[in-house]
């Protein structure tokens, strides 16, 4: 599972770190916010690169609704939770099928919250990937799906896999996490040609070998009627486990 992220860079910061990876500007530079913490649950905007339109960024709702479903989203998300996408079905499941052979991006994150159970209490995680230059968390992608509501309206969902040891540590319950890729697989995930077995093999093996990093944090992620999406989020707290 993986239903809350951050995006803390700003659009300069991440713009130029793609130069590297895979050359993309935001197509609507000045709508871009970066965000410490972003509920799923709340259908807020995410950031994507789209298969046919890989030199730009758009922002997507968080919560894929599929085409036959676009005429009331509403109804549709009150009803299903999109937010993820099983990578084991999603060539079954008809919210996903055209998504995962048509419409594929990638979503870009500095860091996401995990669930770890513990003396029957759920205390929230920060994963993230420290690196030299943002030893606080670098720039990733998980691998998604996406539909298009209307002209540059989007919405998406992210792709997740069976934990690793170190994530079946930090989600020690359901032992999931999210499908953060790889940096030479970026233009595989989005290849056109790529058919359902490419893909599988893909997600089954293309977790980035980039070591991550979690610390637990306030439980205020969890309230309600608290703003979270603030710095002291991604904090960690007095409770000094550390994976």
């Amino acid at each position: 599972m993986c239903f809350s992220t951050s995006l803390r860079k700003n659009r300069e910061e991440i713009e130029k770190k793609l130069l590297s990876q895979m050359p993309a500007n935001f197509k609507i530079p000045l709508e871009y916010e970066p965000y410490y913490h972003l509920n799923g649950f709340t259908h807020g905007n995410f950031y994507i690169i789209k298969m046919d339109e890989q030199e730009s960024i758009y922002p997507a709702s968080w919560g894929l609704v599929p085409d036959w479903a676009k005429q009331d989203p509403k109804s549709f998300l009150k009803k299903s939770n999109t937010l993820n996408a099983r990578s084991e079905t999603i060539f079954e499941k008809s919210s996903f099928k055209q998504s995962a052979e048509e419409k594929r991006c990638l979503i870009l994150a500095d860091g996401f919250y995990e669930p770890h159970h513990e003396n029957g209490l759920s205390i929230p995680y920060f994963c993230y990937q420290p690196s030299e230059e943002y030893p606080e968390g670098d720039l990733f992608m998980f691998a998604g799906l996406y539909t298009e509501l209307d002209d540059n309206l989007f919405t998406a969902t992210i792709i997740t896999i069976e934990a690793n040891d170190f994530f079946s540590e930090v989600h020690n319950k359901k032992k999931r996490m999210p499908l953060v890729l790889a940096e030479d697989l970026y233009e595989d995930w989005l290849d056109d040609g790529s058919n359902s077995q490419t893909l599988n093999e893909l997600m089954a093996h293309g977790f980035t070998s980039n070591k991550f990093q979690a610390h637990p944090v306030s439980r205020d992620l969890y309230k309600k009627g608290i703003n979270t999406n603030k710095p002291y989020i991604v904090v960690p707290v007095e409770k000094n486990t550390l994976f």
